[in-house]
């Protein structure tokens, strides 16, 4: 249950169903699975300037080198 709203959270296959029906473009096998924006949101808090301790945090790693295997910074 949440403590904030009270509702129950989502297990974990009903948020990749979720997460794959709504990023889905063109049609099967098109969306995105769980750890593909695992990765995108450490990326772009990575690009935001976030330190390798907040992104250790976030993603709940507890070794800095597989945080740097799952962080793609962009080319700018």
């Amino acid at each position: 249950m949440c403590p904030d709203t009270g509702l129950a959270r989502l297990s974990y296959g009903q948020a990749r169903v979720l997460l794959y029906e709504h990023t889905a473009v063109r049609g099967r096998r098109t969306g995105w699975d769980l750890h593909e924006y695992r990765h995108a949101t450490l990326t772009h808090l990575g690009d935001q300037g976030a330190s390798l301790l907040m992104l250790m945090a976030r993603s709940r790693h507890k070794k800095p080198e597989y945080v740097r295997r799952c962080f793609k910074p962009s080319p700018e």
